[in-house]
């Protein structure tokens, strides 16, 4: 039994997360999770909010609420919407958890006693307007690699480029739209991630295995200009974790905060000890040190490109740099954007469909499906209404829905309610049989490879071989005179049915279920064997017809959700 421990880069509390976020983290995380749950391992997967910053703070004034009380509130609809879309989280965090508080002062401290961490006075914006210093994501302007004209000030989430927003042409505040700036001096504390760099590059030049995506950003970001650059990792703002020296004051840093891509990342870690406290694990540590039995833990990171930098380079940083016996992400799987309708899905610009909205107009099997089938691997992808509509209708309610339905409303017409004996499998059942065997094992290798897509074509494959083989056999015609020969290709077909609840769990797991419950079946244990699969419903075990498991969307609602969603989001 393998220890896969599993994490999908946390979103932010500023709201609730778009498609692309979805498909570009959580979703992919939790089919990965799934399999290899199925699969008889033992994992651990989590995921958090990320709270603090920017984005929260910014966020709470708009909402006209306390940000602890923003922040309470929007995880508690995160987390309901994740559970809407099936995302088997082992636990949920918060990174605003007082185990994630603990765990960053003892990073920072660590990082101190190594040398790693520079006082350093710097020149920052302050809004004469808003009577305030303005950190990073608190001013927008244009980008002076893209010219993008809604940059931040720590990141262009167009062409990716790390700023600071001094960088930006236009500058203008982010709370207020004031341009009434000025520059002024403050100090802040500096990871002194340069000194890392050979370190940091040995490391990533062993990750071969790598998606192209994630090493080539590293690598640009170790290698571009200057080469990997100190980064500030305290920020001038009430809400975050108060700076320390673990348990120790830093003196002249009493009111900064840490920069949240410095505590962010720390919350995997925290997560697993919140999970713990909350009654539902024992021993997180023996998933996070390799002195405590980390070193047999296989540890993915699911993530969008534009966290890739920080993945890659600041957090390991932070882990190296401790000099402590932490567990290193060992693939970190990266994805491309998922683009809506001829531009981006934005969370900041409200364009797009948003978790909510998806799981009001459709089950979340639809989404799961279509999201992951066309996951933004190699390159960006684009969501269309009527791309969605097709493959919706043609892969879930053509090829999978329509093969149930058919089989199991025939077998009640024709031999009731019950698996049919009699008639024995001939060469067209071996060889399906053995088309099936050869499709579940590169299903398999797909999976445990993490090609998304291509899991998908194969899963999509393994559905098609039942529709051809029900057209070939033609139980309907061969039961007029030889009615045992039919109930062997029912009996074939039924467990067939049971095969697919087996193998689409992870993808559709609301489907799944309805399988396996119409088969009577009491678990979706992996089909190790489809030999062995194939014989799990046996004559006179009783089964039901399930309702439409995929209902076809029709041109009207593709158009009435279009117009829908053709604008902004509120």
């Amino acid at each position: 039994m393998k220890r896969i421990l599993i994490t999908s880069a946390i979103p932010y509390i500023n709201g609730i997360k778009h498609l692309g976020n979805l498909v570009g983290s959580q979703l992919p995380a939790d089919l990965f999770a799934r399999y290899h749950r199925a699969r008889g391992n033992e994992v651990l997967f989590l995921c958090a909010t990320d709270e603090h910053g920017t984005p929260a703070e910014l966020a709470a004034t708009k909402a006209g609420k306390p940000v602890a009380e923003y922040c309470a509130n929007m995880h508690e609809v995160q987390a309901k919407i994740a559970q809407g879309f099936r995302l088997s989280f082992d636990h949920f965090g918060r990174s605003s958890s007082h185990q994630n508080k603990e765990l960053t002062q003892h990073f920072a401290g660590r990082l101190a006693e190594q040398g790693l961490i520079s006082e350093v006075d710097e020149q920052q914006v302050y809004s004469h307007t808003d009577g305030r210093f303005l950190p990073d994501r608190y001013i927008e302007g244009t980008c002076p690699n893209c010219s993008y004209d809604k940059a931040r000030g720590d990141q262009c989430e167009n062409c990716t480029k790390q700023l600071d927003p001094t960088d930006l042409i236009n500058p203008r505040s982010a709370v207020s739209g004031s341009t009434d700036l000025e520059v002024r001096n403050t100090r802040h504390l500096y990871l002194r991630q340069s000194s890392l760099r050979d370190t940091l590059n040995d490391w990533i030049s062993k990750k071969t295995d790598w998606p192209i995506l994630t090493t080539s950003i590293a690598k640009k970001w170790l290698n571009d200009g200057e080469g990997l650059q100190d980064r500030g990792i305290t920020r001038d703002l009430d809400w975050g974790v108060p700076v320390r020296k673990g348990d120790a004051a830093w003196p002249g840093m009493e009111s900064k905060v840490f920069y949240v891509w410095f505590d962010a990342p720390i919350e995997y870690i925290a997560c697993a000890r919140e999970w713990v406290d909350a009654g539902k694990g024992t021993d997180w540590e023996r998933w996070w040190r390799t002195d405590k039995g980390a070193d047999d833990v296989s540890y993915y990171q699911f993530m969008g490109k534009d966290n890739v930098p920080f993945h890659t380079l600041s957090f390991p940083a932070t882990i190296l740099g401790s000099g402590e016996p932490w567990k290193l992400v060992d693939y970190i799987k990266s994805f491309n954007y998922l683009n809506y309708d001829g531009g981006q899905f934005s969370t900041s610009q409200g364009r797009g469909i948003f978790m909510d909205q998806a799981l009001e107009i459709l089950p979340s099997d639809y989404w799961r499906w279509w999201l992951l089938s066309h996951a933004p691997e190699t390159s960006d992808s684009e969501f269309t209404w009527v791309n969605f509509q097709a493959d919706v209708n043609k892969d879930l309610a053509d090829v999978l829905g329509n093969f149930v339905s058919r089989v199991t409303k025939f077998c009640r017409s024709k031999f009731g309610e019950t698996v049919p004996s009699g008639g024995s499998y001939g060469t067209r059942e071996q060889a399906l049989i053995a088309d099936l065997q050869t499709r579940v094992q590169a299903y398999q290798t797909h999976m445990e490879a993490l090609d998304v897509r291509k899991s998908a074509a194969e899963l999509r494959a393994i559905w098609a071989l039942g529709n051809e083989y029900l057209q070939a056999a033609e139980p309907w015609a061969v039961f007029k005179t030889n009615p045992e020969a039919a109930a062997a290709i029912v009996r074939l077909s039924l467990n067939l049915i049971a095969l697919y609840g087996q193998l689409s769990a992870p993808f559709i797991p609301d489907a799944a279920d309805a399988m396996r419950d119409a088969m009577g079946l009491p678990d979706l244990q992996w089909p190790e064997s489809v030999v062995t699969a194939l014989e799990r419903c046996h004559a006179g075990d009783a089964f039901t017809v399930p309702e439409n498991l995929f209902a076809k969307i029709t041109d009207e609602q593709r158009e009435e959700w279009s117009d829908r969603f053709s604008g902004i989001r509120s």
